[in-house]
């Protein structure tokens, strides 16, 4: 029963969500200043004809490094696309832009997806492709030099995400997988005001994604412990999704998407973590290019971007045995894997078509 009042406040909270969206409308830019243009010589597919898509992405981080490469490099532009970014903050909040019309493609965990989906309402969202395919964040404790163990968790507290968040319910599934049972987590601080709470002392351990663990960490306020990334195992935590009735509408749109997406993550395999970090560093300004470069490694090293951005039915399998798990749906709540995943942008995409 509890996993069903925690997912009708989840839907009540993202139509909330939903209708503050619409009201702000596209007043919001994701213009970055000093980001690079296009590669030079890339030009756009259809000259005068660019499209401009508006999109959403959960959070700022090294975690979608992708993405960056794919707008610094001009790969979006060459096929033809203006991308108008903006960061939700949340899943919820990016899903709620799809559902209300103010974003056209939104970067956020598949997980949404199930809970509009058993709303049974007018909409669906669908996955089109998978950008990461572990978990991204990594548990920060405070320094000592004392080996981690994760039975240290016990009776300590940890500044999570919210609930039903993809890296809220990937911890608490390693903290059992783990056999912890004792740590308290903490859910209902903003994502934007986490580090600034662990900061002030509040918490034992906080769990973040890059740049944002190696900073706490470079400036001697903590130590990563570990990457739940590694310690999770194969995980949809993020994808690109878009409303049903668009993915239908405009599948030229994805399918360049897609393609150029594709294209930056096949760039990072055949360059060096720092070249990375050169070409995306306007994007997380203030950060300092070897600590970027520190980041795009961790990613790298725990196999982050798969070569296959295609979300597979096992893979899509593992995400709803951890949203029951969670108490977010029930078991008799799993949906089918067709009804919120489309496989052939992806396909095509890694096929080189």
């Amino acid at each position: 029963m509890k996993g069903v009042k925690r997912k009708r406040r989840w839907w009540a909270a993202l139509v909330a969500v939903a209708l503050a969206v619409l009201v702000a409308g596209c007043g919001a830019t994701g213009t970055v200043p000093g980001a690079p243009g296009p590669a030079p010589g890339g030009g756009d597919a259809l000259g005068a004809q660019t499209q401009t898509i508006r999109f959403s992405e959960v959070i700022r981080s090294i975690f979608y490094a992708p993405h960056y490469v794919a707008l610094a490099k001009g790969f979006f532009q060459q096929q033809g696309l203006k991308v108008d970014m903006v960061t939700s903050q949340g899943s919820d909040k990016g899903a709620a832009a799809l559902l209300a019309g103010t974003a056209d493609i939104s970067l956020i965990g598949p997980e949404t997806s199930v809970y509009i989906y058993n709303q049974h309402g007018e909409k669906s969202i669908k996955a089109f492709y998978q950008l990461t395919g572990v978990d991204g964040s990594f548990l920060v404790g405070r320094p000592t030099s004392k080996p981690f163990r994760w039975q240290d968790l016990n009776g300590k507290t940890i500044i999570s995400w919210r609930p039903g968040s993809s890296p809220q319910m990937v911890l608490n599934h390693v903290l059992a997988e783990q056999g912890v049972h004792g740590a308290k987590v903490i859910t209902n601080i903003a994502p934007q005001a986490m580090v600034g709470a662990f900061r002030s002392g509040q918490g034992d351990y906080i769990q973040v994604y890059e740049p944002l663990a190696s900073m706490l960490e470079q400036q001697g306020v903590g130590k990563v412990v570990a990457s739940l990334g590694e310690a999770g195992g194969s995980y949809p935590e993020t994808a690109y999704e878009a409303t049903d009735a668009y993915v239908h509408a405009h599948p030229d749109v994805i399918q360049k998407w897609c393609t150029a997406v594709h294209q930056a993550t096949r760039w990072i395999e055949s360059h060096s973590p720092a070249e990375v970090a050169d070409v995306i560093a306007p994007y997380f300004e203030g950060t300092p290019k070897d600590l970027i470069a520190q980041s795009v490694q961790r990613y790298e090293q725990q196999h982050t971007w798969p070569d296959n951005p295609v979300l597979t039915e096992a893979q899509f399998g593992i995400l709803q045995n951890v949203l029951v798990e969670a108490g977010t749906i029930k078991a008799d709540q799993k949906v089918s894997y067709n009804a919120v995943v489309e496989t052939r942008f992806a396909q095509k995409a890694a096929g080189g078509q």
